[in-house]
């Protein structure tokens, strides 16, 4: 009998789904419409469209990030950072930063551009692919003590301080 139930728990345990992040627009190379316009970059500055599955449960909001840790600046880059993203979604549509379309109640802050929203990729001309690692945390409460201006470092401390499970993914990006 013990057998019996150590298989139906390692069999429970397989078929439960893990929490996934998937884009329609994100390949494991990014693309030139969504490299940066600035900094010597000029891309269209486009936002991928993310969606997620899965999420574990007691997950009350949603973070996105997009981190470059390659950047030649000791401490990787911060390419967007969006919380507050409601329990009840599980999409962000592409270029939903620039068309001020993310889900009612979610919060752009502060990038290392400088500015809330979405910055896509600018390594600097010449140097090796860099990693973009895109990532949706099922966070455990409904919304973060910060706003619009709340600086990267900051973010990220309050997300990771309520994260529950995260899903991730990378893209790699070039300038020749």
């Amino acid at each position: 009998m013990r057998y019996i139930w150590i298989v139906m728990i390692i069999g429970s345990l397989l078929q439960a789904e893990s929490f996934t992040l998937e884009s329609e627009t994100l390949q494991g190379q990014m693309v030139k419409a969504q490299e940066f316009d600035g900094f010597g970059c000029n891309g269209k500055n486009i936002s991928p469209e993310l969606h997620w599955d899965h999420a574990p449960k007691g997950t009350k909001s949603f973070a996105v990030t997009v981190y470059d840790p390659d950047a030649p600046t000791g401490s990787g880059w911060w390419h967007w950072l969006i919380v507050n993203i409601p329990v009840d979604t599980h999409k962000i549509a592409a270029d939903a930063s620039a068309k001020k379309t993310l889900p009612k109640g979610a919060l752009e802050t502060t990038t290392d551009y400088g500015h809330a929203g979405f910055g896509g990729a600018c390594p600097p001309q010449g140097d090796k692919a860099h990693r973009y690692i895109f990532t949706v945390h099922a966070l455990d409460v409904e919304s973060l003590p910060v706003n619009a201006e709340s600086k990267s470092a900051v973010v990220g401390f309050m997300i990771n301080k309520h994260t529950i499970q995260k899903a991730s993914m990378i893209s790699y990006y070039q300038r020749d």
